[in-house]
């Protein structure tokens, strides 16, 4: 099989974690819910911590704060109708895969955010990079019919791996 992400591990606590395969995972359940292939497409997840994604999201988005998760899409796919279905990307050849783009993931957010909600980290995470990988896609939340889109498609992907639901 092969690989979907690319882990650039820059917090140590996440190889402890078991990323790689927890993202493997959610990304694939995610593209089967979209009927996407799992082959064809590659993607990065840097695995951080809290200064490192405070940093980043204050040079990307003026937020200088950490936050859980960001996104930086290859290309724009969003689409311009509120509650529309963005561009599907098409996969690439098995030695040229299309690049979806790369994602950032705190740690000591994530962690904070799952103890403090009383969830298992492994769901949070699970939901974040599931979350992320939308983004990847063109889906977003600032619009309620955008946000009502995207929040289904993560509770289905979600259900495909047994978990659930996060917004109850």
């Amino acid at each position: 099989m092969e690989p979907l992400v690319d882990i650039v591990l820059e917090d140590d606590r996440w190889d402890a974690f078991g990323l790689e395969p927890l993202a493997d995972r959610a990304l694939r359940a995610a593209l089967e819910e979209l009927d996407l292939p799992a082959t064809g497409f590659t993607l990065c997840l840097m695995a951080c911590d809290d200064a490192r994604i405070a940093a980043l999201n204050g040079d990307f988005r003026g937020k200088a704060k950490a936050t859980n998760v960001l996104s930086w899409p290859s290309e724009e796919r969003g689409s311009d109708d509120e509650g529309g279905q963005p561009d599907r990307p098409d996969p690439g050849p098995a030695d040229d895969p299309e690049h979806l783009g790369d994602i950032a993931i705190s740690y000591d957010t994530c962690m904070a955010e799952a103890k403090a909600a009383d969830k298992p980290a492994a769901d949070h995470v699970t939901h974040l990079v599931i979350h992320a990988l939308l983004h990847l896609l063109g889906y977003d939340h600032i619009r309620e019919a955008d946000a009502t889109l995207m929040e289904g498609i993560e509770v289905r992907a979600l259900a495909r791996l047994g978990l659930s639901d996060p917004y109850l």
